[in-house]
């Protein structure tokens, strides 16, 4: 009877992300292997509700992203395994390239880039390199290419007009290769205060080395104390995963609060360091 529940559920999160979404939510998907996504798999801690999110929105799709199999270990782009399995509460079901690219804010601006693309809003798809230099989607798209010369960045046309989702592919890796924690982090606006904690926040460090993690859920409780989960990918490029909280029994969730630091397995940050896409 249980296991009926669960397939009702995942159809019917599917049936609203294709309705959300156009045909597919999740484009770099061929078909959903086993029907789990993030909403079905990870309950909120007894007390606690999932916010009330808009249609549509990033928040929405992020909470129906889909899930590999239970006990999935994390691969790194090699096909090594991770170190830190111990890190790894969920594998989110998504690829992580060929190529040391796709490292933790890369992974954060792929999920980014992807929701505005599945949502019909890919003119908006547009990121920073470190130089500070705009990297647009839709230039891409037309044909022009980036020539890097030191800090320096000009863009040329020099490739016919492909809008292909193999081309915006090929572009995310070239954003992935000049941009990073350091550029997301000025991209990004401050949340100044941690109650108003929201899906698609960020918490980041930019830096050389920097860190950044995406808050893929957030749930809230009657007296307004609001939970978290966070996903993340790391270095060497790996697969995207759901962190586990080390101070919580190695649960998924961590608490939100006003002030002091929040400890995942592979980074210490602050309640500072939350910042949201404009």
């Amino acid at each position: 009877m249980q296991s009926q529940i669960v397939l009702v559920l995942s159809a019917l999160t599917l049936a609203i992300v294709s309705n959300l979404f156009g045909e597919s939510g999740y484009t770099w998907l061929a078909e959903q292997q086993n029907g789990e996504y993030l909403h079905d798999r990870i309950a909120p801690p007894p007390g606690y509700r999932r916010l009330a999110v808009s249609q549509g929105s990033f928040a929405a799709w992020l909470r129906g992203l889909p899930l590999r199999p239970q006990e999935t270990p994390v691969r790194l782009f090699d096909g090594r395994l991770k170190t830190r399995q111990d890190a790894v509460f969920a594998v989110v079901d998504i690829d992580v390239g060929s190529r040391d690219l796709q490292q933790c804010a890369d992974a954060i601006i792929r999920l980014r880039a992807e929701y505005l693309w599945s949502a019909g809003f890919s003119d908006r798809i547009a990121f920073n390199f470190t130089s500070g230099h705009a990297a647009r989607w839709p230039d891409w798209r037309a044909g022009l290419r980036p020539v890097v010369k030191g800090s320096d960045v000009s863009w040329i046309s020099s490739c016919k007009a492909d809008s292909s989702y193999a081309s915006f592919r090929r572009y995310l890796d070239r954003v992935f290769i000049y941009a990073g924690s350091y550029s997301l982090a000025r991209e990004l606006q401050v949340v100044t205060n941690p109650d108003s904690l929201l899906p698609g926040d960020v918490f980041i460090q930019g830096g050389f080395p920097g860190h950044a993690v995406l808050v893929a859920d957030v749930a809230e409780n009657e007296q307004g104390e609001r939970v978290f989960l966070l996903l993340q990918s790391y270095m060497p490029a790996q697969d995207i995963h759901i962190l586990t909280n080390p101070a919580n029994n190695f649960s998924a969730w961590y608490t939100a609060r006003r002030q002091g630091t929040i400890v995942t397995p592979e980074w210490t940050f602050s309640f500072k360091d939350i910042r949201r896409f404009p």
